[in-house]
């Protein structure tokens, strides 16, 4: 009998701060040509693959390290697990964190661009990064990812937060 295979999985963090009364998280924006004209649904949190059975800590620390070019240390706390539309699985953690989004430096990635051109061209992983209010990233955000949101805003003990969108 096979075993059965689980849906791939990656691991990231959702830097947070405060401002003010706002709660703020960091989202990025995926570089490349196919999400160049993308914006709402389609920043993340900084995440990458699993490979096995890696730890999910050490992965969530190694990618944002590789898509934001900083590297944390600090202690995080569980957001859980959540499942993308399809199927692929994010475990991600909570750090209260600030960084300067123009500092960002992302790893690159390379692709045949134009499609059958047979030239390869390098594109960073994420092409910005930036600070959202709840409500904002609630609609900046994949949609799969949407309930990290209303985890963190309960974490953290965020009054509103991400229920500011349905006033």
């Amino acid at each position: 009998m096979k075993a059965a295979r689980r849906a791939p999985a990656s691991a990231g963090i959702m830097m947070y701060r405060r401002s003010g009364s706002r709660l703020e998280v960091l989202l990025v924006h995926p570089g490349g040509p196919y999400w160049r004209r993308k914006d709402e649904g389609a920043w993340s949190i900084p995440k990458g693959e699993m490979d096995g059975e890696e730890d999910a800590v050490a992965v969530a620390r190694r990618e944002f390290a590789e898509e934001t070019g900083v590297v944390l240390d600090q202690p995080f706390e569980s957001l859980g697990e959540i499942r993308q539309r399809a199927g692929k699985r994010v475990i991600a953690f909570a750090v209260e964190g600030d960084l300067d989004v123009h500092a960002i430096r992302s790893n690159m990635f390379e692709i045949e661009w134009p499609p059958r051109s047979g030239k390869m061209q390098a594109f960073p992983e994420i092409d910005r990064a930036e600070w959202f209010d709840l409500a904002a990233a609630h609609a900046k955000i994949l949609e799969g990812q949407r309930p990290l949101l209303d985890r963190l805003a309960e974490l953290v003990g965020h009054q509103g937060g991400a229920y500011e969108r349905s006033l």
